[in-house]
Parts: C-alpha cells; sequence; structure tokens
C-alpha cells in the first residue's frame, strides 16, 4: 500500500507555514535588494525603481560597512573561543565527581541564558557606568583609575563581548555537559590504571570524545555572534565614535533609521554569504582528521 499521499497531507501543514513565514518573506527581502526601495516608494511604488546590484555595490564602497564587518568579526574571533572555554569549564567543573550541589549551579549558570537580553543589557550597563558603576567602584578600591567601559572606543568591544561570554556560555555548557556525559566511565577508568594524569585524560580522551560535540557548539555560537545587535544597541547605540557598530546594526540603521529598505535587505544577504561561507569552512576543517 503506497502511503505517499497520507504521508504528503501531513506534512502539508508544515510546508504551507515555513512557505508563508520563512521562504516567502527570504524571496521577497532578496527581490527587495535589488531595489531602491525607501521611505519616497514606500509613500508611492512608483517611485521604487529596479537598481539590480545597486545597492551591494553601493554597499561594498562605504568604508561603515567594512567597519562593521571588521566590528562584527573581532566580535567572533575574540568572543567565540571565550565563550566555548568559559562553557566547556563550567561542565568539566559541574561534571567533576567532586562538585556539590550541580542542580543548583547548572540552573543558576543557565539562568543568564533565558533572561531577556535587554534587561540584563542594561544592568550591566549601570555595573559599568563610568561615575557609579560597580566595575569602577572595584578599580577604585584597588588604587586603580576608573575606565570609561563604555565611552571609550578601546574599552566598549571587550565590555560588550564579556556581556556576551556570560549571558550566553550556559547554553553551550548544556550541550558539553551532555557530551561529557556520554563519555564511557571506562576510558577514564582505564586510563587511571595506566597512570595517565588528568591533563593527559582531557587530551586524550574528552577532548577526541567531544569532537563532534565542538564541531556543533562552534557553528551554532559564530552563527549566534555574526548576528550580534542587541548588545550595542541598548548598551553603546553603535558608538562611541562607531566603535560597536555591527553588520546587523548597520543594517538596523539603514532599514529604520534611514528607511532605506533595498540597501537593509543587501546588508542581511551579504551578512548571509558571509556566514553560510564562514560555516562552511569550520565544517570542512572539522573533517580533516576524522577516520574514514
Amino acid at each position: 500500500m503506497n502511503n505517499q499521499p497520507v504521508a504528503w497531507v501531513f506534512l502539508a501543514p508544515a510546508f504551507i507555514v515555513l512557505g508563508l513565514f520563512f521562504a516567502l518573506p527570504v524571496v521577497a527581502a532578496l527581490v527587495l535588494s535589488l531595489t531602491d526601495y525607501d521611505l519616497y516608494a514606500l509613500a508611492d511604488l512608483h517611485n521604487l525603481r529596479f537598481i539590480a546590484l545597486g545597492n551591494y555595490w553601493e554597499l561594498l564602497h562605504r568604508p561603515l560597512f567594512w567597519s562593521a564587518l571588521g566590528h562584527t568579526f573581532y566580535f567572533v574571533i575574540v568572543g567565540v573561543p571565550l565563550s566555548i572555554a568559559a562553557s566547556l569549564g563550567a561542565a568539566l567543573l559541574l561534571n567533576s565527581p567532586l562538585a556539590r550541589a550541580k542542580g543548583f549551579f547548572r540552573t543558576a549558570l543557565f539562568a543568564p541564558v533565558v533572561t531577556t537580553v535587554v534587561a540584563t543589557a542594561v544592568i550591566w550597563r549601570y555595573l559599568f557606568n563610568t561615575k557609579y558603576g560597580w566595575a569602577n567602584y572595584v578599580l577604585h578600591g584597588l588604587g586603580l583609575h576608573p575606565v570609561d567601559w563604555l565611552g571609550d572606543p578601546h574599552w566598549a568591544m571587550p565590555t560588550i563581548i564579556l556581556f556576551a561570554v556570560w549571558k550566553n556560555f550556559g547554553y553551550n555548557m548544556i550541550i558539553f555537559l551532555a557530551g561529557l556525559q556520554a563519555i564511557p566511565a571506562d576510558l577514564y577508568e582505564a586510563a587511571r590504571i595506566d597512570g595517565a594524569s588528568l591533563p593527559r585524560q582531557f587530551r586524550h580522551i574528552t577532548l577526541p570524545m567531544l569532537r563532534p560535540t565542538m564541531t556543533m557548539v562552534g557553528i551554532l555560537t559564530v552563527a549566534g555572534y555574526f548576528q550580534l545587535f542587541a548588545e550595542p544597541y541598548v548598551m553603546t547605540e553603535g558608538g562611541p565614535l562607531q566603535s560597536t557598530t555591527s553588520v546587523l546594526y548597520l543594517m538596523y540603521e539603514e532599514g529604520f533609521k534611514w528607511w532605506n529598505l533595498g540597501s537593509a535587505s543587501a546588508v542581511a544577504f551579504l551578512l548571509f554569504a558571509i556566514m553560510f561561507v564562514v560555516t562552511a569552512v569550520l565544517l570542512r576543517l572539522s573533517r580533516r582528521g576524522e577516520p574514514a
């Protein structure tokens, strides 16, 4: 008996929802990126013109786009390793047989992930306030000069990276914890019998067994960090001196501040292309050294 028609009937609602709320908006945004759709066209569609790759050409010749791209890559290159290291370190501590109150610490460390980004970003903005922030209060207690954390172009992005790592590492911690608990305990027992130290066990057992988990976590974290927006939007508004303007923040300004919706759509697809290439490179690098 052929069950394919029945299967298509059950799959049809899901395909319809995906088509209406994902495929159709993506195609519409792609078409929009090939036009000069702006505030004038929004008022009267007769002002709309098809300009092909004009938006992309203009963006690639804008210093602000390359500056925003550089800030985004800086955020990814520094933030992703820190986030993965913090996640793995916390997972190793929670998976240790010496750890106590594991349930409490798992909940406490995961709590920032489920907390609203805007709310936590506002709190961090007060913590790093130049005049009455807790961070400068600690520096004052140590006899050091206060730092303008969010007002100095040299410190603004590191502060945002620190916030993002604290905000997001709990999610990867849970994934790493599941990967660690899936490693057979017999491997560690055999290694201890052979006299392997803890660092050697970590290097020759934990890391190789966590390789698939590490690949997945790395790709998810890179994809998430490329979409930097809420943190600079709430904490610095892209400043100071545009030192925290990311590609996604540039897209927001183009689309919803200057109403250049065609240019904003082009920014979105350029970011998608960059993320696609970076993800493909990461996948290719992760497959090197794997057994055939």
